[in-house]
């Protein structure tokens, strides 16, 4: 069997149900919650949203409001200031450009204030089902020590790489895998190698630090 469909098979019994971890209703809630999830954590993204929406439940909503209202709801997330003004601002564009409807369009969804291609990728395939791979953090950590992708490459290289190794069918249920393995198992400084179930996948030095399980 291949490395791909090993890892595959293996993050799908893992995680079967994995998906995205943001709360949300509809489109635009997502879009502004990933937006606001940048360097943040799932969880601290939703302990400020449900405020957010239920006062600016629409684009024209939030596009009347005042930065400092956003800013002091959303002040306990990293980077509030700059994520207050994206957010204000995407609304508005999304209000006056396009009648208050999240485009589907990849084009017009990274023009947006705030939102690049990572984000795009996230609302086209959860919101859309249009396939895409988004590449965080987890992500990108994992496609490295798994030996998918290079360190030296770059975020959209790696993309690009997951892209050939898996199909379509699995780019949206496989984010959410290797988000989740990355998260809670294949963690960025104490990874779980002594039980890790991908282990004699994984190319990275540091599994030698731990013992594998018997």
């Amino acid at each position: 069997m291949k490395k791909a469909d090993i890892i595959s098979k293996t993050l799908n019994q893992m995680f079967p149900h994995a998906k995205v971890e943001l709360r949300y209703a509809n489109t635009f809630e997502l879009l502004v919650a990933v937006v606001l999830s940048a360097q943040t954590t799932d969880i601290a993204v939703n302990r400020v949203t449900p405020e957010l929406f239920q006062k600016y439940p629409t684009p024209y909503d939030l596009k009347q409001a005042s930065l400092t209202a956003v800013e002091n709801m959303i002040r306990s997330i990293g980077l509030y200031r700059h994520k207050a003004k994206h957010i204000v601002e995407l609304a508005r564009v999304i209000d006056e450009v396009y009648g208050g409807v999240v485009p589907q369009e990849r084009e017009k969804l990274e023009r947006l204030p705030g939102v690049g291609r990572k984000t795009t990728n996230v609302v086209l395939s959860n919101a859309f089902q249009i396939p895409a791979f988004a590449v965080d953090t987890h992500v990108a950590r994992i496609s490295v020590r798994l030996g998918l992708a290079h360190e030296s490459d770059s975020v959209l290289e790696i993309e690009h790489q997951l892209m050939k190794h898996f199909p379509e069918s699995e780019w949206l249920r496989l984010h959410h895998q290797m988000i989740f393995f990355g998260r809670y198992h294949c963690l960025a400084k104490q990874p779980k190698c002594y039980k890790c179930p991908l282990f004699d996948q994984c190319v990275s030095d540091i599994k030698w630090t731990y013992q594998k399980a018997d």
